[in-house]
């Protein structure tokens, strides 16, 4: 069966290449491979009643399926090239803004209109950030909610289902290259396209690695962030939230120099689990709607850990200290911030005695016995950094919960046109190690489409 092009993902990356190659290309023949499910058919059976904790599915409906795994995240597109990952590195920063805000446009014309673009151009916390030496980024970001977010994916895919061949709970087994075009192996069948655009986010991670070491497609190890989601009253960070929605902070430690971040900010939003490659970490969502809403904010705190010599793997570094939180929590861990002082594991007197009411089903512990020293002195002083500028973030009863890891793929190398050695096979999305975020991966994906159009 030979297409034209073969897309193996339907995250972001992949929907948006698929989106505008119909754009310029209707007569294309285009097919989408995804390991996961339909959209509609996407569902985590934890439901906090019978079912309180991950049971390990074939196939993580949170992490795989259409939209990827933002599709149940909080919808938000930073655009902007501070954070998110390197894609300007290879397109330069103009042309990456622009691509990042036509797929704002697009998420606009499919259902997103009407929610908020927020900005921290001009805002006064910026300067009361760096009085208490946090720096807080530049970004314009568009949330679209949970909720909302996924309506924009509902309307792409009824664009794109009768223009595009859609394979779901199909894993592409192996890529080869072929004389005229590259050959897509599953497990009844394979398939044939004479360019091909591989898209698998972050938890295609393992497989990415496979087919560069059978293609010899030259990588370099990337890093990985590591650490907590903090759980507070919502008022604690309102004066941030209601201005800014998601303020991404930096602070510099004063012990190690480390830097350490605040990431996915959900206001009013629910703390929830994921399954990346069979191991159970934290994060978490929230809605545009209010009877979705709860009374808590809840973000991660991250440092970043980069390995080279000898040891290589940031992201089994990662996995092994998500392993030992699994190991001793039988999942994720939560901690009252006034235990973790005190040296002390929470338990469940404490945990309902809080004035936080958690809003993750999650096990009381002591996440001293998970992370690495260093990590949580960082965590530690972030949290007194921002009490300065959000009074309460330390207080007795804010939840910390572990661990959150961000795993981050090896970094693909691609050229401009983020086509790696091979004539027609690209690398976009997460799963190059380039992008790290909504906005990128989905930019990413328009900028490839428009490379193959260019082609033909």
């Amino acid at each position: 069966m030979k297409y034209d092009v073969i897309i193996i993902g339907a995250g972001p990356g992949g929907i948006f290449a698929a989106y505008e190659l119909m754009q310029h290309r209707p007569d294309m023949k285009v097919a989408v491979f995804e390991a996961g499910h339909a959209l509609h058919k996407r569902h985590c059976p934890i439901d906090g009643d019978r079912i309180k904790t991950c049971i390990g599915c074939k196939t993580c409906s949170i992490m795989s399926g259409f939209g990827g795994a933002g599709a149940f995240s909080d919808g938000k597109y930073n655009i902007t090239n501070d954070f998110g990952g390197t894609l300007y590195e290879y397109i330069g920063k103009k042309k990456a803004l622009e691509l990042m805000q036509y797929v704002d446009d697009i998420n606009m014309r499919h259902g997103g209109e009407g929610t908020r673009l927020y900005s921290t151009a001009g805002t006064q916390f910026k300067k009361i950030c760096i009085q208490h030496d946090l720096h807080l980024l530049d970004a314009s970001v568009r949330h679209l909610g949970t909720d909302i977010n996924y309506i924009v994916l509902e309307n792409l895919y009824a664009y794109l289902k009768n223009k595009v061949e859609f394979f779901f709970d199909t894993p592409v087994q192996s890529v080869a290259a072929l004389e005229d075009g590259y050959a897509v192996r599953c497990a009844d069948e394979e398939y044939t396209c004479r360019q091909c655009v591989i898209s698998v986010g972050r938890s295609g991670s393992k497989w990415m690695e496979t087919v560069c070491r059978e293609l010899k497609i030259p990588t370099k190890s990337n890093r990985v962030d590591i650490g907590v989601r903090v759980e507070l009253p919502a008022e604690v960070f309102s004066h941030l939230t209601d201005e800014l929605y998601e303020s991404k902070i930096v602070y510099r430690t004063e012990t190690y120099g480390d830097r350490v971040r605040t990431f996915c900010m959900n206001p009013k939003g629910s703390v929830v689990n994921e399954n990346t490659n069979g191991i159970i970490t934290v994060n978490g969502h929230s809605y545009e709607d209010p009877a979705r809403q709860t009374g808590n904010t809840n973000f991660a705190l991250l440092v970043a850990k980069h390995f080279s010599e000898p040891f290589k793997d940031s992201n089994g570094y990662g996995e092994s200290i998500a392993r030992l939180s699994n190991m001793l929590g039988g999942g994720v861990i939560v901690q009252r911030f006034g235990d973790l002082i005190r040296g002390r594991r929470s338990n469940s007197d404490r945990i309902r005695e809080s004035f936080v009411t958690p809003t993750l089903d999650a096990t009381p512990g002591d996440l001293s016995l998970v992370l690495p020293k260093r990590l949580l002195d960082g965590i530690i002083e972030m949290i007194y950094a921002l009490d300065k500028v959000a009074p309460g973030t330390a207080n007795e009863d804010t939840l910390l919960y572990g661990v959150e890891v961000k795993f981050y793929n090896m970094e693909v190398e691609v050229d401009e046109h983020l086509q790696s050695r091979y004539e027609g096979l690209y690398v976009i999305g997460d799963g190059s190690g380039i992008t790290h975020s909504l906005s990128h991966a989905s930019a990413s994906g328009v900028h490839v489409a428009r490379e193959i159009v260019g082609k033909h």
